[in-house]
């Protein structure tokens, strides 16, 4: 018989309803395949009794904050706020675990209080796309992967949702053989399993079924100059087009032109830091290259119908939690 490996998750508040469900039932599932209990997990929480997760539903947990058995392997989940999250009692849990020696990992936005704790200083790591901008904000000496998982650090991390499963999947793999690992996705009906390097977002160009390099090309480069982008006669000249012919393609493919591209890349990197971080908004705006606020909150509020103030605010706003039987 297989050693009985012990799984703790410690889910803080906001934590991410899916990446747990990804994380947990692959271990599940490994119990019933082999016919005995290979993973033991236990759910823990800061106040030792319940936590409320991203869509507002409570769940009931083993522990809180104390001691976990030996050898065992802990994997901290979390979702919105998690700049909140990251607490002296949590932070100073996490480096009692370390230095008891065991294996820690984070799942969803889960490295941004690994990072808070100085375990990532120098490593790579994984985290949500949605919090890569205020993670580079807040973690410049962290090198931030943008792939789904990351395995081969001292403190392996994940990006949520199924990219929970793909981590486990591998873990499971490396401890128990691909075999069970495969038989594990087939039972979740599971058939795209991802490796660690792959993207965590569908390319634009394949979610448009766009083949043309040119755009692919102009893409690439206003990426890289952003927040300040290369004008669109720049690009154009870059590749080896003329202007005319680029802004057709952008609007043949994209249905926009090279400009409202890149405003809406900006626009989208200012909500993220909004909803991520505490950055006023006149610092996100500046950050996002507008040199000013008012036109930085008119242009806000065209695309997505809202303030930047109010869109912090009903983030923040408490919403119905629900109690399952």
């Amino acid at each position: 018989m297989s050693r009985t490996r012990d799984v703790t998750f410690l889910l803080l508040d906001d934590f991410s309803h899916i990446a747990f469900a990804c994380a947990v039932e692959p271990l599940r599932i490994a119990n019933l395949l082999q016919g005995e209990e290979i993973y033991r997990w236990r759910l823990a929480s800061v106040d030792g009794e319940r936590v409320v997760c991203s869509n507002k539903t409570i769940t009931l947990v083993d522990q809180g904050l104390t001691d976990l058995p030996p050898r065992s392997s802990l994997f901290l989940i979390s979702g919105q706020n998690v700049g909140d999250r990251a607490t002296s009692g949590v932070l100073a849990f996490l480096r009692r675990e370390r230095a008891r020696g065991t294996r820690i990992g984070a799942i969803c936005s889960g490295a941004h209080v690994l990072a808070s704790a100085g375990f990532l200083n120098n490593r790579r790591a994984a985290i949500h796309w949605s919090f890569h901008d205020s993670f580079q904000e807040n973690f410049p000496e962290v090198e931030l992967c943008r792939n789904v998982f990351v395995s081969d650090e001292t403190f392996v991390t994940a990006s949520g949702g199924t990219a929970a499963t793909d981590l486990m999947l591998h873990l499971i793999g490396e401890t128990h053989g691909e075999d069970l690992a495969a038989a594990i996705a087939d039972m979740m009906v599971y058939s795209g399993v991802r490796p660690a390097d792959a993207a965590q977002q569908i390319s634009l160009q394949a979610r448009h079924g766009i083949r043309n390099p040119h755009i692919a090309e102009a893409i690439r480069l206003l990426n890289e100059s952003a927040p300040y982008h290369l004008p669109t006669s720049e690009i154009a000249r870059t590749i080896g087009i003329s202007t005319r012919q680029l802004e057709r393609l952008f609007q043949k493919h994209l249905k926009m032109s090279p400009k409202q591209f890149a405003i809406n890349q900006k626009l989208s990197r200012a909500r993220n830091l909004l909803l991520q971080t505490e950055q006023s908004i006149s610092e996100i705006a500046l950050a996002c290259g507008y040199e000013s606020p008012s036109h930085f909150i008119r242009t806000y509020q065209n695309r997505f119908g809202v303030t930047p103030h109010n869109q912090r605010v009903f983030a923040a706003t408490p919403q119905t939690v629900y109690q399952i039987a």
